[in-house]
C-alpha cells in the first residue's frame, strides 16, 4: 500500500494525495502524524477505497473556517469515476434521498424523505467511452453538492451504472481497485481568504489508462 503524499502545506492547512485503502479519518491523521510531524483535523471524507485530493485542517481555527465553507456549499470537489455502462444523457444531475445503514457501512437510495434519510444532489458530465472486455466504460466527471456516506457509488449503481471496481455497490469484484478519484479541490484560504485550487490526475493503472486524461 502507497502512503500519502504532501502536495501543499502552510501554517493553517496542508493538502494530501490520499492512496486508496486507507480511511480519510483516523488512519490519514494518523499517517500524517507518523509521516511528517503533522497534527492534522478532518474536515471532509473520502471513501476508504477511493483515493485523490484532501485537505486537512492544522489547527482549530482552520477546521472552523473551512467545516463552515463546506457546510455554505462553497467548497469545490470534483471527482472522476469510471462507470459501467453508456450513460443516456451526456450531463445532467442527478438527485436522490439516500439512507445510510451505520451497521452494514452501506447506503441505499429510497423513495422518499423520513428519518435518518438525506438528500443527494451531484452534477455530471460524460468525458469518453471505451469499449472492454465486451462491455462499455463511461469516464464521468462529477461535482458533488453534497457530501452523503457513498453518495456517488450509490446514485449511480442505483441507475444501473455501478463504478468499475465497486464489488459493494454492484460494479465488476474482479477489478483491483474502486474507480474512484478524487480529481479537484477548489477553496479560499481559512485564514487569508486566498482563493486556491489543486488537481490531480488519477493514477496510471488500468482502467484509468483507457482513456485519455
Amino acid at each position: 500500500m502507497s502512503e500519502p503524499k504532501l502536495i501543499y502545506q502552510d501554517m493553517h492547512i496542508c493538502v494530501i494525495e490520499k492512496p486508496a485503502g486507507i480511511s480519510s479519518e483516523a488512519q490519514m491523521i494518523e499517517k500524517l502524524n507518523q509521516l511528517y510531524g503533522l497534527k492534522a483535523y478532518a474536515v471532509h471524507r473520502l471513501d476508504k477505497e477511493a483515493g485523490g485530493l484532501m485537505v486537512y485542517a492544522l489547527n482549530s481555527e482552520a477546521a472552523a473556517g473551512l467545516s463552515s465553507a463546506i457546510a455554505a456549499g462553497e467548497f469545490e470537489k470534483i471527482y472522476l469515476a469510471v462507470v459501467i455502462g453508456h450513460m443516456p444523457e451526456a450531463s445532467g444531475m442527478l438527485e436522490d434521498y439516500l439512507y445510510h445503514d451505520k451497521n452494514r457501512n452501506k447506503s441505499y437510495s429510497v423513495k422518499s424523505e423520513r428519518k435518518g434519510v438525506k438528500y443527494a444532489k451531484l452534477e455530471y458530465s460524460v468525458l469518453s467511452e471505451r469499449e472492454f472486455d465486451g462491455i462499455c466504460l463511461s469516464l464521468v466527471r462529477i461535482r458533488l453538492h453534497t457530501g452523503r456516506t457513498h453518495q456517488i457509488r450509490v446514485q449511480f449503481s442505483s441507475r444501473k451504472h455501478p463504478l468499475y471496481g465497486d464489488g459493494r455497490y454492484g460494479g465488476k469484484a474482479k477489478a483491483s481497485r474502486l474507480c474512484l478519484w478524487s480529481h479537484k479541490l477548489g477553496f479560499c484560504h481559512p485564514a487569508t481568504g486566498e482563493r486556491m485550487e489543486f488537481t490531480l490526475a488519477p493514477p496510471e493503472v488500468f482502467p484509468w489508462t483507457l482513456f485519455e486524461l
